[in-house]
């Protein structure tokens, strides 16, 4: 976490200097990049469509067995891949903002068994979602950036399908799957470095129903419109859940890319 939280002091420290450091000599920066929670008398949105080109490491088990270590790149995990989708959406107002995030994906890959005399086919389908909900307090806030106290819930959901086609036992198929919630809190921010380019970043970390749940992303953003903006950073997230013979013990960690559109 150290390799997050270290950016989020920085900006931090930022935005405590920066309404002397600029007061001579400030740079313009465009509504979209200016912080305007103090004086907006109107809810601003923005939403975030992003790809997150990561990797999978970590220990998972289902159907009471033990668990297995697994460490699959990202591009182990696209060649399996069936359906995606991640986004963020943020509300503003004043100093309060809504924060909500969703991830999810749907892999499937199976094969010919060795011998096919029980079966002669294997299929697995494999189905993840995770959604953070939170609400945010500005701070610390300057006419460059913020930074924000956050606290919501983030809500998990695994499934695990395993189906057998031909051979003795074919034509049956049998499935794992474990939802749970966790309450996370931490901080989020955002600072600008010119007329075009900002740093953004968060860090959160909780549990619940999982014995730890943590989140952290550092980017940098550069804005095109007033209202468009992109983002390329690092992002890396892990959850250590273990009930009732369900293990999800994973991280997973990479680049992400994506776009910010405010109305």
């Amino acid at each position: 976490m150290k390799f997050v939280s270290t950016p989020l002091i920085l900006l931090g420290m930022l935005l405590g200097a920066s309404n002397s450091a600029y007061a001579d000599n400030p740079l313009p920066i465009s509504p979209l990049l200016k912080n305007e929670s103090g004086n907006s008398d109107e809810w601003r949105v923005s939403a975030s469509p992003y790809v997150w080109a990561s990797g999978i490491s970590g220990k998972v088990g289902q159907f009471g067995q033990p668990p297995a270590r697994l460490n699959s790149s990202f591009s182990d995990i696209v060649s399996e891949l069936d359906l995606a989708f991640m986004g963020a959406v943020e509300a503003r107002y004043k100093r309060f903002s809504v924060v909500g995030d969703l991830m999810y994906s749907q892999l499937s890959g199976g094969g010919n068994t060795q011998y096919g005399l029980l079966s002669r086919k294997v299929d697995i389908k494999s189905k993840s979602f995770s959604g953070f909900l939170g609400a945010g307090y500005t701070v610390l806030e300057s006419d460059r950036g913020h930074l924000d106290v956050i606290g919501g819930g983030r809500l998990w959901r695994a499934s695990t399908t395993i189906a057998l086609k031909g051979g003795v036992i074919g034509d049956r198929s049998r499935s794992d799957s474990a939802t749970w919630i966790d309450a996370v809190a931490g901080l989020r921010g955002q600072y600008a470095l010119s007329e075009h380019w900002y740093l953004t970043g968060w860090g959160v970390v909780g549990a619940g129903q999982a014995k730890l749940d943590w989140d952290a992303t550092a980017a940098i953003g550069y804005q095109f419109k007033s209202n468009l903006s992109a983002v390329l950073g690092y992002r890396a997230l892990g959850v250590n859940y273990n009930r009732n013979g369900f293990v999800y013990n994973v991280v997973q960690q990479g680049p992400i890319v994506g776009l910010a559109y405010q109305f």
